[in-house]
């Protein structure tokens, strides 16, 4: 992925564990790349993601975080992780030192990003990687880490099995999700009994084999959406009877309706009756 520091050009670009300074940060620019991903990896530093347009996902060793636009992804230092990533896209990257992570989630997680938190960073990111420091540069960038330290967490996790079986059923699901058969009808696909679909998931996930599947649907239409995709055909591609079943189960899930949770992310107008498309 393209990777920029503000001030300067793409040929410019290193390493941030080879910056001397407890905090780096670069801007990202993904323009008409299409789909990339970035295969399994890790980085010594703890790593902060933020969109501010397009989306990236990211799965770590149990779990799957969907990032859209105007939220962000904390990893802790040495934690690995793939990222997929639809352009265009436009963001940020902060990498901290361990030392300084103490206060910060000790496992990943997906943000809400402050409007305070998107301003400090964006004026991190504008600063040279050897910034001088015990200045105004550190004052910022204290203020910054304050800040991510307080930013409030998001509902865009979905707990992935480890057992083969159960992510075969996860992959079929996250490729037909309109699929409504029924957990007796997946465990027989998956060869094993209801009982014991049921036992894992929950070991393995934390949740129901319901409330699982929902959650998936969550992070679909997340995707869909921020990708331009209308609210009556993520409810039809998603297996719902109607618009309006999808719209509620989208509201009780991230407390508020998909038309003003875009909209809020992407800084849109939203109508008197605080939606937007077919809603």
């Amino acid at each position: 992925m393209p990777i920029l520091n503000k001030q300067s050009p793409a040929t410019d670009f290193v390493d941030p564990s080879d910056v001397p300074r407890p905090v780096v940060a670069y801007g990202m620019l993904m323009e008409d790349v299409g789909e990339l991903e970035l295969d399994v990896h890790q980085h010594r530093q703890g790593q902060l993601m933020l969109v501010m347009r397009g989306m990236i996902s990211c799965e770590v060793q149990g779990g799957l975080w969907i990032v859209p636009p105007h939220s962000a992804i904390w990893m802790p230092c040495d934690v690995l992780h793939s990222i997929k990533a639809v352009g265009p896209m436009e963001g940020y990257n902060l990498f901290i030192e361990p030392e300084l992570t103490t206060t910060l989630p000790a496992t990943c997680c997906a943000l809400t990003a402050t409007a305070l938190l998107r301003e400090l960073l964006i004026r991190v990111a504008s600063y040279p990687a050897l910034y001088p420091e015990g200045g105004r540069e550190s004052r910022t960038i204290t203020l910054l880490l304050e800040e991510l330290a307080m930013a409030p967490s998001d509902n865009l996790h979905l707990p992935m099995p480890t057992d083969r079986r159960l992510r075969k059923i996860a992959q079929l699901l996250s490729k037909d999700p309109a699929d409504r058969s029924t957990m007796e009808v997946w465990a027989k696909r998956a060869g094993l009994s209801e009982r014991t679909l049921a036992r894992m998931l929950k070991q393995q996930t934390g949740m129901s084999f319901g409330r699982w599947r929902q959650q998936l649907s969550l992070m679909l239409a997340l995707q869909w959406l921020a990708a331009g995709t209308s609210i009556q055909q993520v409810s039809v591609d998603l297996g719902y009877e109607s618009a309006g079943s999808f719209v509620t189960m989208f509201r009780k899930a991230l407390g508020t309706s998909p038309g003003r949770y875009m909209a809020e992310r992407r800084g849109a107008p939203i109508d008197s009756a605080g939606a937007l498309g077919n809603e």
